[in-house]
């Protein structure tokens, strides 16, 4: 059995499957590209949520694992060279995932990269701008008298989804013929921005045609429906 001990973090969320990878998250747009990826790939795993509500992730268990204090993280028992491995970043988790089960990224070198750099485009832009929009529309952001802030990540946003619609516009996914890490990676992004945020008007997402469609076709995996509501909240 493996002995995760050294690492603080199994103190605040113990494992009670240690030979399992550990998963520490919550069903964000970010938390759930782990918990999809990892029931898309069927690696055995063990999922913790990590209430950010609560501010868990800056308490120093959480901390010790993820020095930059955001979810998902992860550790894995059986690690490169059989030994526990810690990692964070939810695309650098979506690569490794992906290299440790040999699914969800295509095995052409050209096909490859290109995933590789959907999943950059999500982390630097639209995750990014989704998020900031999402904040100056539906939370705090949406007292400021001042709209500069909200429609300029308004304006971006609606730039970035039309790049994905044109992108999907001769493909069902967005590369090669199958999905791959480079569609988990923007999925619970679109599925926000139109649902939790409720700022499809404000990117006019009822212009589009092949985004909706590519989202339904994302949502209709059985294992994307499971890796959405992982972890789920205590009751």
């Amino acid at each position: 059995m493996a002995d995760l001990s050294a690492f603080p973090i199994t103190r605040r969320w113990p494992a009670q499957h240690p030979d399992r990878l550990q998963l520490y998250a919550a069903p964000t747009p970010n938390g759930v590209k782990a918990s999809i990826m990892l029931e898309e790939t069927g690696i055995p795993y063990e999922p913790h949520y990590v209430n950010i509500m609560e501010n868990e992730t800056w308490n120093a268990e959480f901390l010790s694992l993820n020095p930059n204090g955001k979810i998902p993280a992860i550790l894995d028992p059986d690690g490169p060279g059989g030994k526990p491995f810690a990692l964070w970043e939810s695309g650098a988790i979506l690569l490794y995932l992906a290299e440790k089960s040999g699914k969800l990224l295509p095995a052409d070198p050209a096909q490859r990269y290109e995933a590789i750099q959907w999943v950059m485009w999500q982390m630097g832009g639209l995750g990014p701008m989704f998020g900031q929009l999402g904040f100056f529309h539906k939370f705090a952001g949406r007292d400021y008298e001042d709209k500069r802030p909200r429609d300029r990540y308004a304006k971006e946003s609606h730039r970035l989804i039309r790049v994905l619609e044109q992108h999907l516009s001769d493909r069902e996914w967005l590369v090669g013929n199958d999905f791959s890490i480079a569609d988990i990676a923007s999925l619970g992004w679109v599925r926000n921005l139109i649902g939790f945020y409720e700022a499809g008007e404000l990117v006019a997402y009822d212009e589009l045609v092949h985004v909706p469609r590519w989202l339904e076709r994302g949502l209709g995996r059985p294992a994307v429906q499971r890796g959405l509501n992982i972890p789920a909240k205590p009751d």
